[in-house]
C-alpha cells in the first residue's frame, strides 16, 4: 500500500493520522474488546491501529503488537488520574515531562516540578509542598528585618544554614533558624562573646556508677567553667584533660556542634543516659563514656590542627592586608604635587629672580 492513497482524517491533538486502508481481522477486534478498546481504523501502516478507550471515549493511536501482547495506556484516562491526585494534594495539573515528574501550580501562583511519588504523600496528608520562590523571599525578608542579607547556601553543604552578609560587611554562616529568632550575633561588629577568644575542651568525671565519662564543650575559662558551673561537690572526682585555644567563641561553638554531630554518629552507643550522670554533673547532655577516649582524643587533634591551620592563614592574610595598605599609602604621596603646583622650582632657583621680576 503507497502512501498515496492515505488520507488524514484522524486528528489527536495536533497530530493527524492518515488512515491506512486494509482490513483489520476479527481476532484484533477481540483483543481491544479485552484491554477495553474499539478498534475504529488502521492508519499510518500496517502496525498501527486508531483506538476508541471505553472508559473515557476519547481516542489514541497504538501499535499492533502492545495491543496483542499488553494493555495500551489511554493518554487522557492517564492525565485524568493526575488531575485528579493534583486536586487532591491541592495544587493544579499543568503537564508532566515524564511518567513520574509533573508540572503543577501551586496555591501560591508558582509553578514548578514535583514527582508523582510526592503528591500521593500530599494527597495522604504525610507531607506537604514547599515553594522554592516563596521560601527564597520569606528568607531574604527575615534576614533584611534584622539588617542581614542572604548570600547563598552555606559553603560547608548544611542545608540547615545559609551563608549572611551584615551591615557592617562582615559574612556569616548562620542556623536559619537563629535567623528567624534572633539568637545570633554578628562576628564581625558584635563585641559579645561571639568575638572573644574561648577554648574547646575535654573533661573527665568519674560517676558513682564506676564509670567515666567524657565532657566535651567550649568556654571562655574551661578551668572556671569545671569547678564552679559543672562539678557538683569540691572534692569531686573530675579533671580537665584537654584544652584547645581558639580565636572567637563563634568559631568555638561551630566546632563544637560539628564534633558531637561527628561523636553521636560514631559512637552512639558511648552516649550516656542523664539518668546516669544527675545530680552528679551539672549538665543534661553531651557525656560520653570514657571508653571512647581515644577516638575523642583523635577528633581533638583534628581540630587543633584545622586551628592553627585557620590562625596561620588568618595570619597570612592580615599581613598581606598590611602591605597592600601601606603600598596604597606610598603610592597616594607619590602621586602628590609640590606644595609650589607642578611649576614650582622652574628657573627659578634660590637667589636668581625669574624674568617676569626683573
Amino acid at each position: 500500500m503507497s502512501f498515496s492513497n492515505l488520507q488524514p482524517i484522524y486528528t489527536i491533538g495536533e497530530e493527524d493520522y492518515p488512515i491506512y486502508d486494509c482490513d483489520i481481522p476479527d481476532h484484533w477486534h477481540d483483543w481491544a474488546d479485552e484491554k477495553g478498546y474499539e478498534i475504529v481504523e488502521r492508519v499510518i501502516d500496517r502496525n498501527h491501529l486508531y483506538l476508541r478507550c471505553d472508559a473515557c471515549g476519547e481516542h489514541t493511536v497504538s501499535k499492533v503488537f502492545v495491543l496483542r501482547t499488553a494493555t495500551p495506556r489511554c493518554p487522557h484516562c492517564l492525565n485524568d488520574r493526575r488531575r485528579r491526585l493534583c486536586d487532591a494534594a491541592g495544587v493544579a495539573f499543568l503537564g508532566a515531562d515524564s511518567s513520574h515528574d509533573f508540572w503543577i501550580r501551586l496555591p501560591c501562583g508558582h509553578e514548578t516540578c514535583r514527582q508523582q511519588s510526592l503528591l500521593e504523600r500530599v494527597a495522604a496528608g504525610k507531607t506537604g509542598i514547599r515553594c522554592e520562590e516563596c521560601l527564597d523571599a520569606r528568607l531574604a525578608a527575615e534576614a533584611g528585618a534584622r539588617g542581614w542579607q542572604v548570600m547563598g547556601d552555606d559553603p560547608e553543604g548544611d542545608h540547615d544554614y545559609l551563608l549572611y552578609r551584615h551591615g557592617c560587611g562582615h559574612k556569616q554562616r548562620i542556623a536559619i533558624v537563629n535567623m528567624r529568632t534572633g539568637r545570633f550575633t554578628c562576628g564581625g561588629c558584635s563585641d559579645t562573646w561571639t568575638r572573644a577568644p574561648s577554648h574547646i575542651y575535654a573533661m573527665r568525671f568519674g560517676l558513682q556508677s564506676g564509670r567515666d565519662a567524657i565532657k566535651v564543650g567550649f568556654s571562655r575559662d574551661p578551668w572556671s567553667r569545671l569547678r564552679h558551673q559543672l562539678m557538683t561537690d569540691p572534692q569531686q572526682d573530675a579533671e580537665l584533660i584537654r584544652v584547645i585555644p581558639v580565636t572567637t567563641g563563634h568559631d568555638a561553638i561551630c566546632r563544637e556542634k560539628r564534633l558531637h554531630g561527628t561523636l553521636c554518629a560514631l559512637f552512639p552507643e558511648a552516649v550516656l543516659e542523664q539518668a546516669e550522670f544527675a545530680g552528679q554533673v551539672k549538665v543534661k547532655s553531651e557525656l560520653y563514656c570514657a571508653s571512647i577516649a581515644p577516638e575523642i582524643m583523635a577528633l581533638l587533634d583534628d581540630v587543633a590542627l584545622r586551628v592553627r591551620s585557620l590562625a596561620r592563614h588568618r595570619a597570612r592574610q592580615a599581613r598581606r592586608q598590611e602591605r597592600r595598605i601601606a603600598r596604597r599609602i606610598k603610592n597616594r604621596q607619590r602621586r602628590k604635587r609640590p606644595a609650589g603646583g607642578p611649576q614650582a622650582g622652574r628657573g627659578c632657583r634660590a637667589g636668581h629672580p625669574s624674568p617676569a621680576n626683573e
